[in-house]
């Protein structure tokens, strides 16, 4: 994808209620929905279903319908290996986590638009919403200093390339943020 991706991070399988509860997130929020298989979907979504208003559309002069892959990932439900790739060299983020993760969501914005970033994460905070988890989110250099101290943050980490971990809470508050932005 060509814009900024958020993952989920999941302690344990989804449960069938949960998965049918998230197929019907998606179709909801969507113009256009394509379940490509179990728990990985094709969207477009239209931002102000995302609560985003229409004077920040007026402003950005692209098509407020966004493109996006949300997709599960783990054993049993598709991109094993691509799952056991990403999460091979976390121990800090299993440490602030306090779990190993069992399964995860992305989801990848299509566009790197500004406005693209701020749906990605209100997106990223609906899912969470219905699936539960913990948001991860890479960040730029000099954006520990801005999110330390927004509510719903469970962790940093000092890895090379730093990462904040929070709650579907933390990244409202951090669209709200004059700087904020997502890591493509």
């Amino acid at each position: 994808m060509a814009g900024p991706t958020l993952v989920i991070e999941l302690a344990e399988p989804v449960s069938p209620s949960a998965l049918a509860e998230f197929s019907a997130l998606m179709r909801g929020l969507s113009i256009h929905s394509e379940q490509r298989r179990l728990g990985y979907f094709d969207v477009n979504v239209p931002v102000g279903r995302l609560g985003m208003d229409a004077a920040t559309l007026d402003a950005t002069g692209v098509d407020g319908h966004r493109p996006f892959l949300v997709y599960l990932m783990g054993p049993e439900v598709g991109d094993e290996s691509i799952f056991e790739a990403e999460h091979a060299d976390e121990p800090e983020v299993e440490a602030v986590l306090g779990f190993k993760p069992t399964h995860a969501v992305n989801v990848s914005a299509g566009c790197n638009r500004g406005i693209d970033h701020t749906a990605t994460a209100l997106l990223t905070a609906a899912v969470v919403d219905v699936l539960g988890g913990v948001i991860k989110a890479e960040l730029l250099e000099g954006q520990e200093a801005v999110v330390a101290g927004l509510p719903g943050v469970l962790g940093l980490t000092d890895e090379a390339c730093p990462m904040v971990l929070g709650t579907a809470e933390f990244v409202r508050a951090w669209v709200d943020q004059p700087s904020f932005r997502l890591l493509k």
